[in-house]
């Protein structure tokens, strides 16, 4: 059974083709191409050699000791044990957790951590050969990791400017979700303009029970973010000014690009709006949020908006999910000005399938921007896009968001395949919406980017 719903927010009144066209990228994914002997020659396969250099380029940031990672992925003797395991993973391209149909839509991130077709086929090789060690003088040096307290950018920016936390809460060893949203202050005295931020819990006990956190921005007198903010809130906090940052299993920072950033003003606070959920013990912990200011003076050219694109609504058309089976939702949001759009990350959650993102031009032409099409819970990863690929789009723009979802026993992770299931904040409730980073531009500007950018062929019209 498959049911489908279709919810609008600043739609135009007219009849929209829901027909999804792919981009081909004329890319052949390793499964069903090449083999691994034709990609990967007729030379031996040892691990210290050819896998170690594969696992610490992609894998070995979580796969190590200390880290919540099922196993670490230093040494041979280490990783010889999980061989197969490897192998399935990486072949099903479950591991990195790059969930992204390489297929379609956009086709370089800023950020990709996915394992390319020879590497795959080099892992495969190796273990249907043996798994062998081969000679250890070949182990690449070994690689030095930051401090796992460190903030990630640091590595990019230096350390934080500054550091705000959530008020401490305590969630008990058995409990229903819930919702933590304090108020803290932003200590800024002048208009400030952001390169970064990064939301971690405080403490690894705290990564047990964060489901996920927002950090909103509450600002007065402040016309132009109200105009452009996400709209998430749905007026639960009159001042809103958009979002700054929303954290989950997976993500790590954001990093605007040159000459764009965020604006903190005199008197702001953020507003958490953190999720917690029951580890089996008694957790207190707080959310950090690191910001890192461009200069004084320096002001940079774009303000960027997080945005949260909707397929699922409070009001309006409701997310319905009969008992055992397949669900469709669409949802459309017009663009108010030309814009650039920075990454794509979407958030579902337990019976979460696939989610796309396309981009309905004026004139009506459909291109595909983004598919998730193996959207795993566990893993919330934030794709960001190559700057040189990042989709520029006109006003009037339509973004399509479209979500699947599978209320069925045949999906991994589904607690309960015989529930109807609706709209809601819990975990075991559904929502789906992709968080985008939207950098608005003039008329002006996208004029004189269009002038100097062709159509791309493979972009087809709508029906």
């Amino acid at each position: 059974m498959i049911t489908r719903k279709t919810s609008f927010r600043n739609a135009p009144s007219v009849a929209l083709g829901l027909v999804t066209y792919g981009i081909p990228l004329g890319m052949l994914l390793f499964a069903g191409s090449a083999s691994a002997a034709e990609l990967t020659g007729n030379k031996p396969v040892t691990f210290s050699k050819d896998i170690a250099p594969i696992f610490q380029e992609k894998c070995q940031d979580c796969h190590r000791k200390g880290t919540a990672a099922p196993m670490s992925l230093i040494t041979w003797e280490e990783a010889r044990p999980w061989a197969r395991s490897i192998k399935d993973r990486v072949v099903a391209r479950n591991m990195p957790p790059w969930h992204i149909d390489q297929n379609v839509g956009v086709r370089h991130f800023a950020n990709d951590m996915s394992l390319s077709n020879e590497q795959i086929a080099t892992i495969v090789k190796w273990v249907d050969t043996g798994a062998a060690q081969g000679d250890p003088k070949d182990m690449p040096a070994a690689k030095t990791w930051n401090d796992d307290a460190a903030w990630q950018l640091a590595s990019k920016l230096g350390p934080p400017d500054m550091i705000i936390k959530s008020t401490p809460y305590t969630m008990p060893a058995n409990s229903q979700d819930q919702w933590w949203r304090p108020l803290a202050d932003i200590p800024v005295t002048e208009a400030r303009w952001v390169r970064g931020v990064e939301i971690r819990p405080g403490t690894n006990a705290g990564r047990k029970i964060t489901h996920h956190a927002l950090a909103h921005l509450v600002q007065e007198n402040d016309p132009d973010a109200q105009r452009f903010s996400d709209g998430i809130g749905d007026g639960r906090s009159p001042n809103e000014a958009g979002t700054l940052m929303e954290w989950a299993i997976g993500k790590s920072y954001d990093l605007y690009p040159e000459g764009s950033g965020k604006l903190l003003l005199p008197g702001s606070h953020i507003w958490w709006d953190i999720h917690y959920h029951a580890a089996g013990e008694a957790i207190t912990d707080v959310v950090e949020l690191g910001v890192w200011l461009y200069p004084k003076g320096q002001e940079p050219k774009h303000r960027t908006y997080l945005t949260g694109f909707q397929s699922t609504s409070r009001q309006g058309s409701r997310l319905d999910i009969p008992p055992n089976s397949i669900a469709m939702q669409d949802g459309f949001t017009v663009l108010k000005a030309a814009a650039r759009l920075e990454n794509f990350q979407p958030h579902m959650h337990l019976r979460g399938k696939s989610m796309s993102m396309e981009a309905i031009l004026p004139n009506g032409q459909i291109q595909m921007i983004a598919n998730v099409d193996k959207f795993d819970f566990n893993w919330m990863t934030n794709y960001i896009f190559a700057p040189e690929e990042a989709p520029v789009l006109p006003k009037g723009t339509v973004i399509h968001i479209k979500s699947i979802f599978d209320n069925t026993a045949a999906h991994k992770g589904n607690p309960d395949p015989d529930q109807w299931i609706g709209w809601g904040d819990r975990t075991v409730d559904e929502m789906a919406h992709a968080w985008v980073n939207v950098t608005y531009l003039s008329d002006e500007e996208y004029k004189a980017w269009a002038d100097t950018h062709k159509p791309t062929p493979s972009v087809r019209a709508g029906n």
